[in-house]
């Protein structure tokens, strides 16, 4: 995609202008948002699905093969993983998440179909019969994980074709598009999707991977952490200079913004007119699995619902700050995030 071509404005709402913005209120003053307009808001997940499995167990004794633990398992339990987790994080919150991916014709892949189906998650899947299903596989005893074992693959490029001409067809029918990047080859036609939904008019949010961002170019908010940034930009010193290094990476990717999770002190959220910063929310962190995608999917839902850009940070803030007190990729529901 050209970088000087033009991008239909599919725009965020503007912050108000301050540099910095000064600490906003406690996100538990924002006004509950009723669940019917929750409800309106459509949000298209697009990326890199997995099945992630966990066997838990209990440690006595130290191997003779190896001076590793024996893990005696006891029980096991299947959850969604990748993007299909972010649109069972929209569908928690009462959104209408719709996911688009590749799935192998396996085990895992059916069972991703059959979990997707009890998180209330419309399924658009295309089919590969050459592909292995994502699966990750992790060992815990007494809550504390051992071991992590990945097996993955990468889809054919006739199946990704197909994907980008369903990718075209849901674009109507949708409010934002969320595009939830694991590297696993689910996303090669990304900078095609950006434009694409620029053209109809529709926001993208993107949760980036890997040190080349120019493949999101054009996009309208990308949610990367702070290791996830320093990998593309460098170290910084100062806000001062995070917020120039973060002001050149918007205007060479030609973003709207850049919302920064920053773990323990919250977020942070860059825009032309000015730097939102959201303390963190005291809570015992368990769990920082998978939060990043519940950050994302309340983002998109509230945004589809029409809060503004600032209330919809916040209220991300809030959600991540829940769910990192779970165990493993873990969602909230709409009663949780409100306090009710």
């Amino acid at each position: 995609m050209n970088p000087d071509s033009h991008i239909p404005q599919a725009t965020l709402p503007s912050l108000p202008s301050s540099t910095p913005a000064p600490p906003p209120a406690a996100p538990e003053s924002l006004s509950v948002v009723d669940r019917a307009v929750l409800g309106r808001s459509k949000v298209l997940v697009v990326g890199d699905v997995m099945l992630d499995r966990y066997w838990f167990g209990d440690v006595n004794r130290i191997s003779p093969e190896a001076p590793v633990p024996v893990v005696l398992a006891q029980r096991s339990e299947e959850r969604l993983g990748g993007a299909a987790n972010v649109a069972r994080n929209v569908a928690a919150l009462g959104g209408e998440g719709s996911l688009l991916c590749v799935v192998g014709n396996d085990e895992p892949g059916e069972r991703i179909v059959s979990l997707l189906e009890e998180s209330r998650v419309i399924a658009h899947l295309e089919r590969d019969a050459a592909l292995a299903t994502t699966i990750k596989l992790r060992v815990l005893a007494r809550q504390q994980q051992l071991l992590r074992i990945d097996f993955e693959s990468s889809p054919a490029h006739e199946v990704l074709l197909a994907c980008l001409g369903r990718f075209a067809s849901l674009l109507p029918t949708t409010d934002i598009v969320l595009l939830s990047d694991y590297a696993k080859g689910g996303l090669t036609h990304v900078g095609k999707m950006i434009a694409m939904a620029r053209d109809a008019g529709k926001p993208v949010l993107v949760d980036p991977k890997g040190s080349d961002w120019s493949r999101y170019g054009g996009a309208t908010l990308l949610t990367p952490n702070r290791a996830e940034l320093q990998q593309v930009v460098g170290s910084w010193a100062s806000e001062g200079e995070l917020r120039e290094k973060i002001d050149a990476l918007r205007a060479s990717l030609r973003l709207d913004a850049l919302l920064l999770t920053r773990s323990e002190d919250g977020m942070s959220l860059f825009t032309a007119d000015g730097v939102l910063s959201v303390p963190a929310q005291a809570r015992e962190v368990y769990d920082v699995s998978g939060a990043g995608d519940t950050v994302i999917a309340t983002l998109a839902v509230m945004l589809g619902a029409g809060l503004s850009l600032a209330d919809a940070v916040r209220l991300a803030n809030r959600a991540g700050g829940i769910v990192v007190g779970k165990l493993g990729t873990a969602t909230l529901g709409y009663d949780e995030l409100f306090n009710i």
